[in-house]
């Protein structure tokens, strides 16, 4: 791996691979056409000065979603059928529109059909990271809708006195599972979470979320 640079999924190279979905913390979204070229390693997409893959995934399904989960609690979720395959030097196309100063914090794909749920935690900007445990809120895939490829989509958590961005987000199908910093397991709250409301003051830091994969 190159400086900063750091795995986001493992992916079949099989002839037969479902189309990849990556997304970007500048909210562009991009599926890529199933075509590896027979050398090592290979630029997936074109990106801008400043931008980086936040997260990609499989989608063996048009009628998946894609989804957004942004730094100040916004989250969009659309079909993975709105985006056209491209090839591997294309740049990608909108995915979500950001405010400013925010950025995508969190990109995946969910199967609606399944059970699922939305992860946020939440804290301060000014905080150093790993050092604070803000608020935490579990509440069901559902709840949100459905909104259109490039827009702000809903809002997803309402922040507290002190708190002004999410510091980890995740959608997925369940069990969702989370972890501290240091890979210990941690109990997460019931998925009882309003879409909007704000979450509960939790005590422990987590460091990553994660379900089953969309296609399984």
């Amino acid at each position: 791996l190159g400086r900063d640079e750091q795995p986001v999924t493992l992916a079949s190279l099989a002839p037969d691979s479902p189309v990849l979905a990556l997304g970007t913390a500048a909210g562009v979204v991009k599926r890529v056409v199933a075509e590896h070229p027979s050398r090592p390693s290979w630029e997936l997409i074109a990106l801008r000065d400043g931008d980086h893959v936040i997260g990609a995934a499989p989608t063996p399904s048009d009628d998946l979603d894609l989804v957004f989960l942004t730094s100040d609690a916004q989250l969009l979720r659309f079909p993975a059928g709105s985006v056209r395959p491209q090839g591997r030097a294309a740049g990608g196309m909108a995915g979500i529109r950001l405010s400013s100063k925010a950025r995508a914090l969190s990109f995946g794909v969910v199967d609606g059909a399944r059970d699922g749920v939305v992860v946020t935690a939440s804290g301060s900007s000014g905080a150093l990271p790993g050092t604070q445990s803000g608020a935490i809120k579990v509440t069901p895939y559902a709840d949100y809708p459905a909104k259109g490829r490039g827009t702000s989509g809903v809002r997803c958590h309402r922040f507290l006195k002190g708190e002004d961005i999410l510091v980890l987000a995740w959608a997925g199908s369940v069990p969702a599972r989370a972890a501290s910093a240091n890979g210990g397991p941690v109990e997460l709250p019931a998925a009882t979470g309003r879409r909007d409301g704000s979450g509960t003051p939790w005590s422990h830091v987590v460091g990553a979320i994660s379900g089953p994969a969309s296609g399984s």
